[in-house]
């Protein structure tokens, strides 16, 4: 039997007034573009906000316009699955900064030219400031839930302390409440590479051959830390690609390596570099206690939301242990919360993967 279809709805939303910005500056003009799947009830009762990852993009679960693929979440939003757009109305926006309709770093500034790195320094609040617009525009005075792994768990979170009152549940998987100074080394490591690239020229590559070289290799260095050590080990290895002896060059040897190099260049194809600069750079900016007076308890003080935090065990980039703190935080703050560690070797990357005990934690979580 064939699957049902989704009701699915792209939209644009130009905002009537300027965005005004953590760092004090302001944006004139300001579009989100977003997606919607399933209908919004007369009261408007039923929407879901799900906030995407670093990576990601509006198209939760619909095919990507670029590369063609299915919805990036397309295990877990549809018709009779954990988030049930027969249920359910489904809101997922391209963030702020990012490079599928929203304003970003190739949007057209005042003078009719991209602002390349005339784009200001975002934070993850600003991301979610615009899409708390999208909310307003639509009339949701508040939200069944809202739902976000990794960068999408910043946000979550965001919302959930800086709009104490527009959710009902809030749902954080494979996230933290700040970036450590390791996750900061790592985004470095990716902007450094893109910045290096001749073709960057200082953000000015629009019209021409962008960065393509640096991009790759910005994702390959994070694309190990979506990883396990047990999944990659399971996965590749020391298998050699498509040889039965090594070359004693350069050349990808290894499966290991063929696969990164592939990552890294089908993500060119896709993703703008000054996107990944002012994202990466939002999510090192994140620390939620310290825009709260630097305790973390403060930020979720009033919140009336009921909380869901999942973590797993072969997560590196962001362990349980951060989980773990956020939960004792909302404890401290005394908001209602649930706490689970899944198994799963996929690493970080598992919220996005077949773990189906997940699936039973967000239908049980969103349902009750």
């Amino acid at each position: 039997m064939a699957k049902p279809a989704i009701l699915t709805a792209s939209h644009v939303l130009d905002l009537s007034q300027p965005l005004a910005l953590d760092g004090g500056q302001s944006l004139p003009r300001v579009r989100i573009a977003y997606e919607t799947y399933g209908t919004l009830n007369a009261d408007k009762s039923n929407a879901i906000i799900i906030f995407h990852a670093l990576t990601g993009d509006q198209c939760v679960a619909s095919p990507h316009p670029i590369t063609g693929k299915p919805g990036w979440w397309i295990r877990m939003v549809g018709p009779g699955l954990p988030i049930d757009t027969g249920r359910y109305f489904v809101i997922c926006a391209n963030v702020l900064g990012g490079c599928y309709g929203s304003t970003g770093p190739a949007s057209l500034a005042d003078d009719r030219q991209p602002y390349a790195m005339r784009f200001p320094v975002i934070t993850i609040r600003d991301m979610v400031r615009a899409q708390v617009a999208v909310l307003d525009a639509l009339g949701i005075e508040q939200l069944h839930a809202v739902v976000g792994g990794s960068m999408g768990g910043m946000q979550a979170l965001s919302f959930a302390a800086n709009w104490p009152s527009r959710a009902r549940a809030v749902l954080v998987i494979a996230s933290t409440a700040r970036h450590s100074a390791q996750n900061i080394a790592f985004h470095e490591v990716g902007r450094q590479a893109i910045m290096a690239d001749p073709k960057w020229k200082g953000g000015d590559y629009y019209g021409g051959k962008g960065p393509d070289n640096g991009l790759a290799v910005a994702r390959m260095a994070a694309h190990i830390t979506y990883l396990s050590e047990e999944g990659m080990h399971e996965k590749f290895g020391r298998k050699l690609q498509d040889r039965t002896e090594k070359t004693f060059g350069f050349d990808a040897d290894f499966q290991v390596e063929s696969y990164l190099r592939h990552q890294g260049l089908s993500f060119t194809d896709r993703f703008d570099a000054n996107s990944y600069l002012y994202i990466t750079r939002a999510m090192d900016y994140f620390d939620l206690a310290e825009e709260h007076g630097g305790r973390l308890a403060e930020a979720f003080k009033g919140v009336t939301a009921k909380f869901c935090l999942v973590s797993f065990d072969t997560d590196w980039l962001y362990p349980t242990t951060e989980s773990r703190t956020i939960a004792h935080a909302l404890n401290a703050a005394g908001a209602p919360v649930s706490f689970v560690e899944l198994s799963a070797p996929f690493g970080h990357d598992s919220f996005l993967l077949d773990v189906p005990a997940l699936d039973r934690v967000i239908a049980g979580f969103l349902g009750c």
